[in-house]
């Protein structure tokens, strides 16, 4: 910026900044040296010049002067005018101040004239403004009455409160108290005191129940419609306590209740702007409107608290000023449980007329009760869950449970508990949050060294006796507990007794101090719960019906309907097993208490509530259910009908349960029961270790079961003690066949040899230690079709358990403590995949057994062929008598066991028999002394008729089993040739056979045929190469 921007200059001489910016800077200098310039110019060559560039430098700054002159000259002419008008004044002010000072002067000198006088008047004035004022006081006072009466009707207890005190403040003043007119206000101030308390302590008590004008918004259902319980309000005096009425001016109990028109809904309009949210800041709220400004109105109308704590701490505020906290805070104590009892009572009520309402009048009509129809609605949608062969599912699941469908894990009776029990808590925890603003306010107007004494023994006897009738955190928390544990008692159907003789001392002490309508449950001391138990196991094994009641229990029962909640009314059963649908609503409700509490309650929440239940599922639930579904499983498996098969005839294969897959009753049923286990793990996951052992109990006892019923069936059994040969147990292994069977071992080398000279490899070592077995006795075989159903049943059933086995593993509680979802391989889990293996193992040995049963059968039976001559007279018409039985032993199994197995089940079961047969017949002929044209037609009769069989077993690949047999034909039909024809066609078809074999066609005596001496060496010659 330019040292010349400043100069005000008009817009048609803005080329003169222009020419100002021509002129050096140093002809403005402070001190101007003109010495420079004149030694410059004299030294010029062109003198005239640089005087013409000065002289017009000289004109420049001439016309910008002009021009600041010109602007500057209107306001240097109004400021010297405004100057010799202040100078004026100046003059006129000091011309009146002397005649100000000669006035005062005259009018001392007449005031000294008349002093005595003077100062009469005054003190008489002073006298009679004081009278006026007393007058005034007195009048003021007489109204007093009238416009408290006025202000608690219109609810502005605050304010009444102020003027209470204000008046009784000024009735103590000198002059007033030996009025004698006053006597009688001081009598109405006093009473209405009594009724200004009684009034602040009864919207105190609604608002803490969230029954209030002002309440935090209701948690659940027909909240706003439940009333605080009318109870007898009992005022402590000096000597005994005993109830006294409390009547406001109406004439009515300041404990009745609400008016009709006194509840406000949250959405109220006159809520400060009608959207039922919080006091905006520094906003007076509607129940100061009439108070008298003060610091705890401003504290009041600049917090961010919520509406209804604001409203809290009006009332103990008002209460504070009346001195009543601790009258307050005793009635409070006593009503706490009775009020907190009579909320969850109306709350049930108010549920139950509600389901009531909403269920079908014609639906009830013919139900004598809600437990009848609940049972009856269970019971119908069970029967009408049935199989397509016939075989119904409702008998069997509901016989088998120990508990009710409603009372199952997904039943009815835990999802009513668990939506009653989440309403209940819910609203206990809202009540709890006005509790502990009130508990904190309550301890803020005591004494320090009182809460300290309070907090050192806290978790005493002590502290528990000293709160019995001083309002705090920890005896709310204790009294909210306390209920609802007398609520899980009643749902569960257990009696809280005192633990030991201390807490049976501690309760009574407690009681003692109790009103004497009160009931002394003793669930007070301490929060030590304990509990006798009539008739807890609520179950009736085998039997899908309600449960009954013992005698003793009756009877105690109807005590606790009558002192109770009435939640048999919304339950359609009570019983221990509700504990399931119990344990996660506490454990939600504990953690939400645990995240109010201020810091120095903390280790108040660290027992409880969550601990009776944790110890009731420790120490009852779970031992009686280890008890009940112990008895369960041992009736399921012990039950005639357990291992029956049962299906009907000429019925396919169905792979799963809905569709008619014929699982043994007694492995339905204990798959049935896991998953109902495991269901109560779901609900108290803390639990589930011990629940998912119950079941690995239950799983090993059924496998102990399953594993005689297999051991009946092949005890003493070829077949059964074949498949325990290390040699052949390998060679199974290695069968491609074997890639059918579940989790088989060594599937990768069975799958490399599936195909080519491997598999045909295996085979036939198979074959040859089959046939080295021979002769197979009938009494080493299982005659017993019924045995061979009952394996192909129970190795699928076998099967169908250990799959579920798997998934439930996966869908179990992992690390339940923890909680981590990445530690999956905790000890219960894998126990259960274990025993879902060992499943599978003995699915394998049944299936083993059958192919390996199916073989010898057909060795047994061919072995004939080696007991008879084939010299024959004629065309064979008809395949052998032993052949015929085999066949229609082969068939009549594939029929029997068709239902119970799957397709590639049954392939494998029945596949052995084609390579069995195979090779059984051609080293048949080893042992064949002569064999004519006719025998080898009835040979190769047989084949085809073992062909055909195997051909209408759908699952078998009756190509395969033609090749097979094919080549015994082939092999036989070599025995119609020549001994040279023989030679060459060995020669052609040199691996076609084994040389053993091709030996054997030349040993054997054929009527017509001649063989050289020569021809097994020339053969074996053939061979060798």
């Amino acid at each position: 910026m330019g040292m010349f921007d400043g100069f005000p200059l008009p817009p048609d001489k803005e080329y003169l900044r222009d020419d100002l910016l021509t002129i050096r800077e140093s002809w403005a200098a402070a001190r101007f040296d003109s010495l420079p310039h004149v030694v410059r110019i004299l030294s010029s060559k062109d003198r005239e010049g640089e005087l013409g560039v000065l002289k017009e430098q000289r004109d420049i700054i001439e016309d910008v002067v002009d021009e600041v002159v010109h602007a500057y000259h209107g306001g240097f002419n109004k400021a010297i005018q405004n100057y010799s008008q202040i100078l004026r004044l100046f003059s006129e002010s000091s011309e009146s101040i002397e005649v100000l000072k000669v006035d005062l002067a005259e009018s001392k000198k007449h005031l000294s004239a008349r002093n005595k006088q003077l100062h009469q008047l005054w003190y008489r004035s002073v006298t009679l403004r004081h009278i006026i004022s007393l007058l005034d006081q007195i009048e003021g006072i007489a109204k007093v009455p009238a416009r408290i009466e006025k202000l608690i009707s219109d609810q502005q207890y605050y304010a009444a409160v102020q003027l209470h005190i204000q008046s009784a403040l000024m009735l103590e003043r000198e002059g007033l108290q030996s009025v004698g007119a006053l006597q009688d206000i001081r009598s109405d101030l006093s009473k209405l005191q009594g009724i200004l308390f009684f009034k602040i302590l009864e919207d105190l008590h609604a608002h803490l129940y969230n029954k209030g004008e002002f309440s935090s918004v209701a948690s659940s259902m027909h909240e706003k419609d439940d009333e605080v319980p009318t109870t007898t309000v009992v005022a402590i005096t000096a000597n005994s306590l005993q109830p006294v009425s409390l009547s406001p001016v109406d004439g009515r109990s300041s404990y009745d209740g609400h008016d009709g028109d006194s509840s406000l809904e949250p959405n109220d309009e006159r809520l400060n702007g009608g959207d039922g949210k919080d006091v905006k800041v520094h906003q007076i709220p509607l129940w100061l409107f009439n108070s008298t400004p003060d610091e705890f109105v401003e504290t009041i109308k600049k917090s961010d608290a919520p509406i209804h704590v604001k409203y809290l701490q009006t009332m103990v505020e008002c209460l504070s000023l009346l001195n009543k906290i601790a009258a307050a805070s005793a009635l409070i104590c006593q009503r706490l449980r009775p009020t907190v009892h009579g909320i969850i009572t109306s709350r049930i009520k108010a549920h139950s007329e509600f389901i009531n309402s909403s269920v079908d009048k014609a639906t009830r009509t013919g139900a004598t009760s809600l437990h009848l129809m609940k049972g009856q609605l269970e019971s119908y949608q069970l029967s009408k869950q049935k199989r397509q062969n016939g075989i119904s599912l409702a008998g069997n699941l509901l016989a088998v449970s120990p508990v009710s469908p409603v009372m199952a894990p997904t039943g009815k009776a835990q999802a009513a508990a668990k939506e009653l029990l989440n309403s209940i808590l819910d609203s206990v925890v809202r009540i709890f949050g006005n509790h502990i603003v009130i508990g904190e306010l309550i301890e803020s107007k005591s004494s320090p060294q009182s809460d300290t004494k309070i907090l050192k023994s806290m978790s005493t006897d002590a502290y528990l006796d000293s709160k019995a009738s001083h309002f705090s955190i920890g005896f709310s928390l204790t009294v909210l507990q306390s209920e609802c544990q007398q609520l899980i008692c009643e749902i569960l159907r257990a009696t809280p007794e005192a633990a030991s003789a201390d807490a049976a001392v501690r309760t009574a002490r407690l009681a003692s101090k109790a009103p004497t309508k009160e009931k002394s449950d003793g669930s007070e001391d301490g929060l030590t719960f304990a509990f006798r138990f009539t008739d807890a196991t609520l179950s009736v094994p085998n039997k899908g019906v309600e449960f009954k009641h013992q005698g003793g229990w009756s009877k105690k029962g109807s005590d606790v309907s009558q002192e109770g909640y009435g939640s048999a009314a919304v339950l359609p059963e009570q019983g221990m097993y509700l504990a399931a649908s119990v344990y996660r609503p506490v454990h939600q409700f504990t953690e939400r208490l645990a995240s109010m509490l201020p810091k120095r309650y903390s280790q108040l929440g660290n027992d409880g509530l969550l601990a009776f239940v944790e110890n009731f599922v420790k120490d009852h639930l779970l031992p009686t259910m280890f008890v009940d579904y112990r008895k369960s499983v041992q009736a399921a498996i012990s039950s005639p009908a357990a291992f029956r098969p049962r299906a009907h005839n000429h019925a396919s294969y169905a792979s799963s349960i809905e569709k008619g897959r014929p699982v043994l009753q007694g492995l339905l049923a204990i798959d049935y029961l896991a998953k109902e286990v495991l269901g109560w793990a779901q609900a108290i996951p803390k639990f589930a270790a011990d629940l998912m052992k119950y079941v690995q109990t239950f799983l090993e006892r059924t496998y102990e079961r399953c594993r005689t019923s297999y051991m009946e069936a092949v005890l003493e059994k070829q077949s059964y003690m074949i498949i325990g040969r290390h040699d052949i147990d390998k060679l199974m292994r290695l069968d491609p066949a074997s890639a059918c069977l579940p989790n088989a071992f060594s599937q990768s080398n069975v799958r490399n040899n599936s195909s080519g000279a491997g598999s045909i490899d295996v085979e036939s070592e198979l074959s040859v230690l089959l046939l080295n077995l021979r002769p197979i006795r009938q009494e080493n075989l299982i005659r017993d079709n019924h045995k061979i159903v009952l394996l192909a049943s129970l190795s699928d059933s076998l099967e169908y358990v250990a799959d579920s086995i798997e998934r439930l593993v996966q869908v179990s509680p992992q690390n339940v403590e923890g909680g981590n979802p990445s530690q999956t391989s905790s000890s219960p889990a894998r126990d259960l995949a274990l025993s879902a293996n060992e499943y599978r193992k003995l699915a394998i040995d049944c299936l083993k057994v059958l192919r390996v049963e199916m073989q010898l059968e057909t060795i047994f039976h061919l072995q004939e062929m080696t007991h008879r001559e084939y010299l024959e007279n004629q065309d064979a018409e008809e395949p052998d008598d032993f052949v015929i039985s085999l066949t229609a032993q082969i068939t009549r199994r594939d029929e029997e066991i068709a239902p119970f197995v799957s397709g590639v089940k049954r392939n494998y079961i029945f596949g052995g028999i084609c390579g069995t047969a195979a090779n059984a017949s051609i080293k048949a002929l080893a042992d064949f002394k002569s064999i004519n044209l006719f025998g080898v037609q009835q040979i190769c009769r047989n084949s085809i008729a073992l062909e055909q069989t195997l051909a209408a077993i759908p699952s078998i690949d009756s190509e395969a089993a033609e090749q097979k047999l094919e080549h015994v034909r082939t092999y036989y039909e070599l025995l119609n040739m020549t001994s040279e024809a023989l030679l060459t066609f060995v020669t052609e078809h040199e691996h076609l056979f084994t040389p053993s074999e091709y030996i054997n066609l030349l040993k054997v005596q054929i009527p017509g045929r001649e063989v050289p001496l020569d021809a097994q060496d020339r053969m074996k010659e053939i061979l060798s190469h």
